[in-house]
């Protein structure tokens, strides 16, 4: 067999990794990586209008808006920046999330605390705006400090806790100075020319990172987006060069200091500075994309649920199916999948993430163990079959149905892979031990009649391999 490494195609950042020294957070980031299912979280006061995320106060060609409500620029910001004042989340119950994410086999969470627009989801003392403000409706409920809540409700259920974090704030006024305009996502002045200025925003920032790493129990990533706020000089992947840098502005924000201070309180915290590459990018964080071949270092692909971010009623979801298939997929490559739902400006999902979720789970109980715990093997994916293998030796098949399959073909084929002899090969969720012959360097299972008609499980089935393999 040749070797994963030499087989695997170097992309997202993956020929620039910085491998983890520290053992202690190594063995963590061991741990994560068996996780290999987790629920993410875009929300604030946006949900109201359903728009996508922060995007629609930055002023780039690119971004949309409804011309016919907001024809006005600085209207619309001003309009958007009060949205808090109506935010009343009333239906939030973080405790529901935790149920219906662990009954999906999920096992980790992110939430935005802070997005690019600055609106703090935790009781931050460096601004005035965020969820626990008077001018909030929502800060009078006893489960006001949405971010603690999440946390404290997620980790009884044992998972991993993150806390995605934004570099930017277009909110501070020592990011985006009212001095100036507000031309794209950047700073909007040089920080080598205010230098007093830089250093403000760079202690704001370090100000709320310590809050969070201090008044929220345990945390286990660090998740920091806005790679645009970065030091000048570095490696950029080609596809970020557009949007990451400036001019000559370095927007440095002294990543060392940041991650000190988090890992004296936060000691084998992992820390995702997100398409920076370095040693503060602990695993790679491809987005809404599933790279193409397996990757050597730890990776996770964030991806949505619907076709957007943030909450918006009218966003259609991802069939169940679809959602199973992309976790094989991502799985077998060795990543995480890490999925998106955005709730709603009353303060819950919609019912067809519930739905969603249910049916992931179902799948997930059967076939979790050709989930969890795993690690690629060559050739990782052949046409329909996905491969993972545990590490003691044993290797699952999962055959992804075509859309129009509801029951298990009569063979399943792989040209490229081949047990040894001896191996015994079982569909999970059954008992009944399988008929395979070797062809060529590949080989063909048969599955029986009984087992076509009454599968065990819709939209993948799972077969286990054990008793030496390769």
């Amino acid at each position: 067999m040749l070797s994963f490494a030499l087989l695997a195609c170097a992309q997202y950042g993956e020929d620039q990794y910085v491998h983890v020294t520290d053992k202690r957070i190594a063995e963590k980031l061991g741990v994560w990586q068996d996780l290999k299912f987790g629920l993410f979280m875009h929300w604030g006061p946006n949900s109201i209008w359903g728009v996508t995320e922060s995007w629609t106060i930055c002023n780039e060609d690119w971004i949309f808006r409804d011309k016919g409500r907001f024809e006005n620029y600085e209207h619309y910001k001003e309009d958007y920046r009060s949205l808090y004042r109506q935010f009343n989340p009333v239906q939030f119950n973080p405790d529901k999330w935790a149920k219906a994410a662990k009954d999906a086999g999920m096992r980790y969470v992110i939430f935005t605390t802070k997005h690019h627009d600055g609106f703090c989801m935790f009781d931050t003392h460096t601004t005035d705006y965020k969820i626990t403000s008077q001018e909030c409706p929502f800060s009078t409920h006893p489960r006001a400090n949405v971010t603690k809540e999440i946390f404290d409700a997620f980790r009884k259920d044992n998972f991993f806790i993150g806390a995605y974090f934004s570099k930017p704030d277009w909110n501070c006024p020592d990011y985006w100075w009212p001095y100036y305009a507000t031309p794209d996502r950047h700073v909007n002045y040089n920080p080598a020319r205010h230098p007093k200025r830089w250093q403000r925003f760079k202690d704001f920032v370090f100000r709320q990172i310590e809050e969070l790493m201090t008044n929220y129990g345990q945390i286990d990533i660090l998740w920091l987006d806005g790679a645009w706020v970065r030091p000048l000089h570095g490696y950029i992947p080609e596809e970020h060069r557009e949007w990451a840098i400036k001019k000559d502005w370095n927007q440095d924000i002294d990543m060392p200091r940041i991650v000190r201070i988090a890992r004296k309180h936060q000691p084998d915290l992992i820390v995702v500075d997100r398409w920076i590459s370095g040693e503060f990018e602990n695993y790679l964080t491809p987005e809404q994309k599933i790279p193409d071949h397996a990757m050597t270092v730890p990776w996770e692909s964030c991806i949505t649920m619907t076709s957007g971010w943030s909450y918006n009623e009218h966003h259609n979801y991802k069939s169940v199916r679809e959602l199973i298939h992309m976790l094989v997929d991502i799985v077998c490559k060795g990543g995480n999948l890490l999925l998106n739902i955005g709730p709603s400006p009353q303060g819950d999902w919609g019912e067809e993430a519930y739905d969603r979720l249910r049916g992931i789970g179902e799948w997930m109980k059967l076939n979790n163990e050709a989930i969890y715990g795993t690690r690629p093997i060559f050739p990782y994916k052949d046409k329909h079959v996905c491969l993972t293998r545990k590490k003691d030796g044993t290797v699952y098949a999962i055959y992804l149905a075509d859309l129009a399959e509801s029951h298990p073909p009569s063979r399943i084929c792989m040209s490229t892979f081949q047990p040894n002899s001896d191996a015994r090969l079982l569909m999970l969720g059954t008992d009944t031990v399988l008929n395979w012959e070797k062809i060529g360097d590949g080989f063909i299972v048969h599955i029986p009649e009984s087992l076509q008609r009454n599968p065990p499980c819709s939209h993948a089935w799972v077969i286990r391999m054990t008793g030496g393999h390769l």
